[in-house]
């Protein structure tokens, strides 16, 4: 398929949740979202664009054109078959509390979502009152992002380059593992850990592609 992704339109339904890139405090509540979601029409050039405005303490690191670009640096038989992308807009109070995953994968009839959210303003991404679990620390460091203590609460605070490398391979090359994971061998919700170790270990053996694709945008700015 050719040509810049066409925009969905809101007014069209949503479909099923069944795996996604979780903050830690997210439990498996992420397959008990239910929504329904028509499927593209023949025309439609995929994957479709739903773009949402980001509150005022919100950004989307890249830009939708930006991130379709970085789905489609991967082999086409990875990204075949995603039929949107959802920059979804979310509240201050759903993320604070941590009720609200980074990034999903819905998939249902005939469609397969990647749904990527905002990032806070001030680059600081909240953990709650209990610091982050070594495994956390070590992810997020990777990109340059550094773990503090402020007041009670602990956060990751990071820096737009390195936010921007997490954004394409950690998120939405995580969410391309679901989709991949889910279309060649159907994996159920019951299994979690199988599901997210499938989908850590694809963006993982991606990292050259993530590191070209920022490399190219950084060119282009």
């Amino acid at each position: 398929m050719s040509g810049y992704p066409t925009p969905w339109k809101k007014s069209r339904k949503y479909g099923d949740v069944y795996g996604g890139r979780t903050r830690p405090k997210l439990g498996d509540n992420v397959f008990k979202r239910a929504h329904s979601l028509d499927r593209p029409l023949p025309n439609d050039v995929l994957p479709l664009i739903i773009e949402e405005n980001p509150s005022r303490d919100f950004f989307f690191p890249l830009s939708a054109e930006q991130i379709v670009r970085a789905l489609k640096a991967l082999p086409e038989r990875d990204y075949e078959g995603i039929t949107h992308i959802w920059l979804r807009r979310v509240s201050k109070a759903d993320f604070i509390d941590g009720s609200h995953p980074l990034a999903t994968f819905i998939c249902g009839s005939g469609v397969r979502v990647i749904t990527l959210y905002p990032w806070p303003r001030d680059m600081l991404m909240p953990y709650g009152t209990k610091r982050p679990s070594n495994h956390v620390i070590n992810e997020v460091e990777k990109f340059g992002a550094k773990i503090k203590q402020i007041g009670k609460g602990w956060f990751a605070e990071w820096e737009l380059e390195g936010l921007k490398k997490y954004y394409i391979q950690t998120l939405l090359y995580h969410e391309v593992g679901h989709h991949i994971d889910w279309y060649y061998r159907h994996w159920s919700a019951a299994n979690l850990k199988a599901v997210e170790e499938y989908a850590d270990q694809y963006a993982i053996a991606k990292t050259a592609a993530a590191t070209h694709v920022f490399n190219r945008l950084k060119e282009n700015e």
